[in-house]
């Protein structure tokens, strides 16, 4: 999804839609509704994803603790990801002369709420219902980021989406290898 993402915004300059979409998002937020998101826009900041990797892979279980390297590697990873896609891209923000595509506050809020559904899930029963509302609470948790970062017109809809879809295939990829290497209990 992430490629068809920068390769039709490459081509096109815009997905399908995207421009109403901001125009409705934009135009709905009153200055109240803006002063919430811009509370909701920490959620992806650097300054607050970064310390809360660390407390994260302090509660890790065990075996999965065990593997710390590939949790950082995932928090590093998506940001330098994210930087390169802004540069191959070059799509500018709504408002400013920075690149855009992908979102660096979606793809951090996503690779670090996505990360602790995975990594938290390990100690709660794996079909059980708390693992579900886990997961369910990190893609609100994104959306909300995402959401906020169009509210404040730093960047289009289809910049979020891509940052979203970076995050979490980081995460999917090291979640993928870590099940593939006996990480399956832990």
């Amino acid at each position: 999804m992430l490629v068809a993402l920068a390769l039709l915004v490459s081509i096109q300059g815009w997905l399908p839609g995207e421009r109403a979409l901001e125009e409705a998002i934009v135009g709905w937020a009153s200055p109240a509704v803006i002063s919430v998101f811009q509370g909701i826009n920490y959620l992806g900041d650097k300054r607050v994803v970064l310390p809360a990797t660390l407390l994260l892979l302090w509660v890790t279980p065990a075996g999965a603790r065990r593997r710390w390297w590939l949790w950082a590697a995932v928090m590093v990873a998506a940001p330098l990801l994210e930087g390169v896609g802004k540069e191959v891209i070059g799509r500018p923000r709504p408002v400013e002369n920075a690149f855009g595509f992908p979102s660096g506050h979606a793809t951090a809020a996503s690779a670090f709420f996505f990360l602790a559904a995975y990594l938290l899930g390990k100690r709660l029963d794996r079909s059980g219902a708390g693992v579900i509302l886990l997961w369910i609470l990190a893609a609100v948790l994104v959306a909300l980021v995402a959401l906020a970062r169009i509210v404040l017109r730093a960047h289009w809809p289809g910049d979020t989406l891509a940052g979203a879809a970076l995050g979490l295939a980081c995460v999917s990829l090291a979640a993928w290898w870590h099940e593939g290497n006996g990480g399956r209990n832990g």
